[in-house]
């Protein structure tokens, strides 16, 4: 069983869906991020950081249980221990940690950042154009790559798709018109309707 720390956010809707499309068992314990019980003294046992999501798996190496925080992390341990979401070409294998760090560094920050100032009770007009300028600029470097190839590692659906869908599912929130995008539009489509998706984004509903 994985325990499964989280709330209904970009970052905390990856790790239901990858765990969905893995097909195992776990159980969503839901952080309520409004009454900050992601900085009480439990949950930084699991994440220092104080951010979620987090996970515990009760079978980790050794038999023994371990903890795992950052969505990217979280993800990548999963594909790596139970042989899923990780491409088995080599070359896609890069592609896809090239795109899972893509997000982690850019999509994520920018968008985030993006969504901040844009609700900020002061209007701050150099740092919305900044962040949004820098969110589109993002998503149309993914539209280049979803021209050529279905998934973001190319032939093979990985958890690069599924950290990128996390952000690009509500590109509003930083500002970007996925009608500019068609091939972003496309693959988000493609993404919200898989099976696997649909279940782990009701899972946090």
């Amino acid at each position: 069983m994985i325990d499964v720390y989280t709330a209904s956010t970009p970052n905390g809707v990856k790790v239901p869906i990858a765990l969905e499309e893995l097909g195992l068992h776990y159980r969503v314990v839901r952080i309520n991020l409004g009454a900050q019980e992601q900085k009480r003294p439990d949950f930084l046992r699991l994440n220092p950081n104080g951010r979620i999501p987090a996970i515990v798996d009760t079978d980790g190496p050794g038999g023994e249980s371990l903890s795992v925080f950052e969505s990217g992390a979280i993800l990548w341990y999963l594909a790596e221990k139970y042989h899923g979401l990780m491409p088995p070409n080599a070359v896609e294998r890069i592609r896809a940690l090239e795109y899972t760090f893509f997000q982690v560094g850019g999509v994520g920050p920018m968008f985030g950042q993006a969504g901040w100032f844009m609700r900020h009770n002061e209007p701050m007009p150099l740092a919305i154009t900044r962040y949004q300028a820098e969110s589109n600029r993002l998503t149309a470097v993914l539209e280049a790559r979803l021209k050529t190839t279905p998934w973001l590692a190319g032939e093979s659906y990985s958890v690069a798709d599924i950290m990128n869908f996390a952000w690009l599912r509500s590109p509003q929130y930083a500002g970007v018109e996925l009608s500019e995008y068609p091939a972003v539009q496309e693959w988000v489509d493609r993404m919200a309707a898989r099976p696997a998706v649909i279940r782990g984004l009701q899972a946090i509903a």
